[in-house]
């Protein structure tokens, strides 16, 4: 991993429909849409829940560290050369996890487990919430990846600059939002951009689910400013957007509203 930023990164936005409770035919489905992938990328985003679903069925579908959905991430990354991230369901010691992996191309990963669980679906009573948040570097830009119901909560994403720099320079949200509120992910993905003087990336899946939850996708590509740098609804897509480290940077210096943050911690 370079030091140095590189000047320009690119991401891959997969926005699919998922197969409901099918790890084989997600992988086997997802699998084949990375190959699709006809540019350079330096980074792939795949949905929250993205072998499965946005299930509560933890138990019968958690998968052991190490095995069938982190070895085809590991071998994936390996192959496109490129990171690969999303969140799947994870058992470890007897408790489930909605955890996101980020699996870099030499094997090295690092993981999160999603906070905020989404309680009107009854997450909280299936899953375990994560206590700690994930910032992590590629190609010199950091990276702040997270999951679905994590974005009603600012504090939880909040940009704190360490000696004059900020924490990290894209936010991402993995996501399962369903169609009915897609007026808060589109609001609040410019929100968290916008406060937190950073890119901000949203990927939401398609289709229908098991429980007849319709979701209409609407990932996109938010600039510092709030502008939209790409959207798609509806449609399955694979994007390759580059971000520009300079344009943020010169950003920051000409409005450096992170100089006037309160200060409190979590």
């Amino acid at each position: 991993m370079k030091n140095t930023p590189a000047e320009e990164i690119y991401v891959t936005l997969l926005q699919t429909s998922l197969h409901w409770e099918n790890v084989g035919a997600n992988l086997a489905m997802l699998e084949e849409k990375i190959w699709q992938i006809d540019r350079q990328t330096d980074l792939i985003i795949l949905p929250e829940m993205f072998t499965t679903g946005f299930t509560m069925n933890a138990k019968n579908l958690a998968e052991p560290m190490n095995l069938t959905t982190f070895k085809w991430l590991k071998q994936q990354a390996a192959q496109s050369k490129a990171v690969i991230t999303g969140s799947y369901i994870v058992k470890e010691n007897e408790q489930c996890f909605n955890r996101l992996i980020w699996m870099q191309p030499d094997g090295n990963f690092a993981y999160y487990d999603k906070r905020h669980l989404f309680r009107m679906a009854n997450e909280h009573q299936h899953y375990t919430a994560g206590k700690n948040r994930l910032i992590t570097t590629l190609n010199g830009w950091k990276f702040c990846p997270l999951i679905c119901y994590d974005l009603r909560f600012p504090v939880w994403s909040r940009n704190v600059a360490e000696n004059g720099q900020m924490q990290y320079d894209c936010l991402i949200y993995t996501a399962n939002f369903p169609q009915a509120r897609a007026n808060a992910w589109n609001t609040l993905l410019r929100a968290r951009a916008i406060e937190n003087l950073s890119y901000c990336i949203g990927v939401n899946r398609t289709g229908t689910d098991g429980n007849a939850v319709g979701y209409a996708g609407e990932s996109a590509v938010i600039d510092m400013q709030g502008n939209e740098l790409f959207y798609q609804k509806n449609e399955s897509i694979i994007h390759t957007i580059a971000l520009k480290y300079s344009t943020l940077q010169e950003f920051r210096q000409r409005f450096p509203a992170y100089l006037d943050a309160d200060d409190f911690q979590i």
